[in-house]
């Protein structure tokens, strides 16, 4: 089964709902890895894409994602502060481009952005552009269609908005949105002129037919950079009391992942410092990108590290 979905894949197939499900319960994991990043050297090379990101507004959101920190309904310790200027943003991205990454997005905690927002957001993009040759990404919630425009004038490139998880699960995870606003966003962004990020979480509860879906759904709106995110569960969070995936299982979602979507960037992104080896492994399965750094509101991985894991894979660090 394995051989026969990898062969029509790279032949210019597509595996069903169905098939994916088999591969995901029922296939054996080694050769079910192997055969993902068969799939990921000949969709995507041995280009590697690598991120970082700055957490440029923390705290007091107003929506209830269960796994979140910087919800304000919940009694996590998490600092808080406004949006920062465009010099400390500027200066940090300028910091990461220096030191080997591809990619620099400003996320922002938040249903959405102020107009205010989103003209001083626009300047530190502007700035960033002004200081260095970093691609900018932006992450700020369910923005319409003109903030949208305004930041690809300013210099943007790609808008990330995860859709976390399955349109049937969403509500477990989040009811202050909804899949259908979020899926509105990436809509709007690829009609301004964006490039979309978007993928989500797992472990927190799902079941492995609710990632093939999310994965599903990412594929119908041709999603080209997908973070997948291992959930770290924080103390004073509604999540915080749930177990940490094992390595083997994350593996798997990732393996699958790629057979669903053999050409996109597979994005090892938060929760990845809680893996032994620190994903390599992983990038041994079908993903082949990374964000690098520290997360929002947790500790990452350096980038030094990280350049070292890849090269040592094989890979080569995509620079603009």
């Amino acid at each position: 089964m394995i051989t026969k979905l990898k062969e029509r894949i790279l032949a210019g197939g597509a595996v069903s709902r169905e098939e994916a499900l088999r591969l995901a319960c029922e296939a054996d994991l080694e050769p079910l890895c192997r055969a993902a990043d068969d799939i990921r050297r000949q969709m995507c090379g041995n280009r590697f894409d690598l991120c970082a990101i700055i957490n440029g507004k923390c705290g007091r959101c107003s929506e209830d994602c269960k796994y979140c920190a910087q919800s304000a309904r919940y009694p996590a310790e998490v600092e808080s502060y406004p949006l920062l200027g465009a010099e400390p943003i500027a200066r940090r991205a300028r910091s990461d481009c220096e030191r080997g990454v591809l990619r620099f997005s400003v996320v922002t905690s938040g249903r959405t952005l102020t107009e205010g927002e989103t003209d001083a957001a626009c300047e530190a993009y502007r700035e960033i552009g002004a200081r260095c040759g970093i691609a900018r990404c932006a992450s700020h919630g369910l923005l319409d269609y003109g903030q949208l425009v305004r930041l690809r004038e300013a210099g943007v490139t790609r808008y990330h908005c995860n859709l976390e998880t399955s349109r049937r699960n969403f509500p477990n995870i989040c009811t202050t949105h909804t899949y259908d606003e979020k899926c509105a966003v990436i809509r709007n962004a690829r009609r301004a002129g964006l490039e979309v990020c978007s993928g989500g979480i797992i472990g927190m509860g799902e079941t492995m037919e609710d990632r093939v879906d999310l994965a599903l759904e990412l594929r119908e709106l041709e999603v080209r950079s997908v973070p997948v995110n291992l959930l770290n569960p924080i103390r004073g969070t509604p999540f915080e009391d749930r177990p940490v995936l094992p390595p083997e299982e994350l593996l798997r979602t990732v393996a699958v992942f790629r057979f669903l979507l053999p050409g996109a960037a597979l994005r090892l992104a938060g929760g990845r410092g809680l893996l032994p080896d620190r994903g390599r492994a992983a990038f041994c399965s079908g993903a082949n990108a990374a964000i690098t750094g520290d997360m929002l509101t947790t500790a990452g991985i350096t980038v030094e590290t990280d350049l070292a894991l890849v090269r040592g894979l094989g890979y080569e660090v995509a620079r603009l």
